[in-house]
């Protein structure tokens, strides 16, 4: 299964590709892209979340995952920050319904908890996570990819955890 991550956001958006490795020994977790969007804050907002399209269509198209991955909205006292961010998500779901992949949404203590194992972890504790866990010489180069990168490996978490459920009735 190869997930592609996507950490929606007004100024830098973070996407990552993960896949099950099911041929080693012990199945493990393969790093396989990850990186930045960034916008320019000069740019309107049509011009943003076009660029945001473009750029996640197209690493969609050159990565083919399974599946999309994407953070769930979460509430914030700033009502025009929320808007700003739910459209980037929205144009986020539309790349992956373009290209029809499958997307699935997890909650930001459900991601964190998935890879931390504390759902209120920094994003220090989870950059450091996502580097051990794909084995990484170095962090990611930004917060918004590793978190991407979480992302993905929460879903991918979740699909073996749910399979291995139904492999038991």
């Amino acid at each position: 299964m190869r997930v592609f991550g996507i950490d929606c956001g007004t100024e830098f958006t973070g996407y990552g590709v993960v896949e099950v490795d099911c041929d080693a020994l012990m199945p493990r977790l393969v790093h396989r892209a990850a990186g930045t969007i960034r916008l320019n804050k000069k740019d309107r907002t049509p011009q943003r979340l076009a660029q945001v399209y473009a750029e996640l269509t197209g690493m969609m198209e050159l990565y083919e995952p399974d599946v999309v991955a994407v953070e769930e909205v979460f509430f914030s006292a700033n009502a025009k920050s929320a808007l700003k961010l739910g459209q980037v998500r929205g144009v986020a779901l539309l790349a992956a319904a373009t290209c029809g992949l499958p997307v699935a949404e997890y909650a930001p203590l459900k991601i964190k908890s998935s890879v931390v194992g504390y759902g209120l972890a920094a994003k220090e504790q989870v950059q450091f996570m996502v580097t051990r866990l794909l084995e990484l010489e170095r962090p990611p180069d930004s917060a918004d990819a590793a978190d991407a990168l979480a992302i993905a490996i929460c879903h991918i978490h979740t699909a073996q955890t749910l399979e291995s459920q139904g492999g038991m009735r």
